[in-house]
């Protein structure tokens, strides 16, 4: 009897430690945390879906930093602005060189080529539209290159997202021919912008204008919402920049019916 208590305490004690040597974190092995994740599949499903809806977040934030943060600031401290372009670099591969932050670095490099678009754009050529797209292109071979190596394909089809949007917008001011009001926006005082962009307004407010702004924001919104369907996180990106183009127009569009 006395042999059998002890061998039931010895299985007893040795099936304790094993299971305090599986919650213990610090003891955990590469075979066994694989098997303690494998139990409970759900949790690292749950966090990359978090981490998908927070690139879609994040790339409609980054689209409109450069049209109300950075286009004020390059009016008046345009070298500053293309200055900061280096900085967004620099953080960008400090943030890749990290696993836990490689995600956001990867998008930041993305913004960042948008971001020295706009800044030697609006800083210096902005009174001149057909400048417009080969400046906002500038980023687009480098962004090629990386995709055809597999490589920032969070931040490269982020700002190909925005690129798309951007051509669009362009395209839409060809059409209706509101490139003449870009040009005087351009090269008046803010006090004398009020009429310019009352008669642009009108030019869109035309059959024709509103035709083709249907057309564009149908366009816009099937490039931003199909590429959802697919749950990566570089389609969240590029959705994302897409859809954030028609807040910004529209926005853009109410300030001027207020104006």
């Amino acid at each position: 009897m006395i042999n059998n208590t002890l061998f039931s305490y010895n299985a007893s004690t040795t099936t304790i430690d094993k299971k305090l040597s599986v919650k213990n974190p610090g003891s955990l092995g590469i075979e066994e945390l694989e098997s303690t994740l494998s139990a409970s599949p759900s949790l690292p499903l749950l966090i990359s879906s978090r981490q998908t809806w927070l690139v879609l977040a994040a790339a409609v934030f980054l689209v409109s930093v450069p049209v109300f943060i950075e286009a004020p600031l390059v009016r008046s401290l345009p070298s500053l602005s293309l200055a900061m372009t280096g900085f967004w670099v620099w953080l960008s591969f400090r943030l890749m060189s990290r696993p836990a932050t490689y995600l956001w670095g990867d998008l930041l490099l993305g913004f960042s080529w948008s971001w020295l678009a706009g800044a030697i754009y609006w800083g210096w050529l902005r009174w001149e539209p057909l400048w417009h797209l080969p400046v906002e292109s500038i980023g687009l071979p480098f962004a090629c290159w990386c995709l055809v190596r597999n490589w920032c394909k969070v931040g490269n089809w982020f700002y190909l997202g925005s690129l798309f949007g951007t051509v669009l917008t362009d395209v839409y001011f060809y059409i209706v021919d509101l490139m003449p009001y870009w040009r005087q926006i351009m090269q008046v005082e803010p006090e004398s912008v009020s009429p310019i962009l009352q008669a642009a307004v009108t030019q869109v407010r035309t059959p024709w204008g509103e035709a083709w702004a249907v057309a564009l924001a149908v366009v816009l919104l099937t490039a931003g919402i199909l590429p959802l369907r697919n749950q990566e996180k570089h389609w969240f990106a590029f959705g994302g920049a897409v859809l954030s183009t028609i807040l910004v127009d529209s926005l853009f569009l109410l300030a001027a019916l207020v104006a």
